[in-house]
């Protein structure tokens, strides 16, 4: 955790007095103090004694610390803690100056992370199911990128092959005022872009990202391929694997 960290700063605070490394949690009742910790619990077997013993050596060296208002032994050796009103203002004043960074991680290794999303064919408009995707994957990235990692959210564009050449058909069936075939693409959205001589690939891949920023789910990359399939001969030569 970061060293401006207010909960941090007291652990180690608490572990210089008790002479431990000493964890803190929160009480799932706050009749239980503002935090606690199972210390006692954890080093009797290394120091020898009971649990309930060396919990009252750590309550009474907590108490010496600044921040602490009291200290209380619970249960078989739980010891649980009451902070100061002067603590808890400078924990305070610690989490709204930094805002919605207070909390995140520094990783001791920070790693390159691609979050690829959606994909959905560009053979009409984003369904529930690929909003509901998006809303997945991007909370993925976003809990990595607090974790501390440095994270590339990826779009990748089936752009070619079977199901881009039956919307294609689709369009060009409605531009003859046909129907499309029975396996086609029909809709509103396919008579529109039939009233332009364009490829509709395009226009759909605009509608997608444009629906996608609507929604608040940016794109570092739109991966086409298309693009990357012709450049199959180059690459796969350089793999080993193949």
């Amino acid at each position: 955790m970061p060293a401006a960290d207010p909960v941090a700063r007291l652990a180690a605070e608490l572990s210089e007095a008790v002479g431990a490394p000493l964890e803190l949690d929160r009480p799932s009742d706050p009749a239980h103090g503002d935090y606690a910790t199972n210390a006692a619990l954890r080093l009797a077997p290394e120091r020898r004694q009971s649990p309930r013993d060396l919990a009252e050596e750590i309550a009474a060296s907590a108490a010496a610390v600044p921040a602490v208002d009291r200290a209380e032994i619970a249960g078989p050796g739980f010891v649980n803690l009451w902070l100061t009103d002067a603590w808890l203002a400078d924990a305070l004043g610690a989490i709204v100056e930094r805002g919605r960074d207070f909390g995140a991680g520094q990783p001791e290794r920070r790693e390159r992370i691609q979050v690829e999303m959606v994909s959905a064919n560009p053979t009409g408009p984003i369904t529930v199911a690929s909003a509901r995707n998006g809303a997945y994957g991007d909370s993925v990235a976003r809990l990595f990128e607090f974790a501390g990692h440095q994270v590339e959210r990826e779009y990748y564009y089936n752009d070619s092959g079977a199901q881009m050449e039956k919307f294609r058909a689709s369009v060009e069936a409605r531009r003859r005022g046909e129907e499309p075939l029975e396996d086609g693409y029909r809709g509103a959205y396919v008579d529109e872009l039939a009233r332009s001589d364009e490829d509709p690939v395009p226009r759909m891949l605009q509608e997608i990202e444009r629906t996608l920023d609507r929604f608040r789910v940016h794109f570092d990359s739109w991966a086409l391929q298309s693009e990357l399939q012709s450049g199959l001969d180059e690459f796969l030569p350089r793999l080993d694997t193949y």
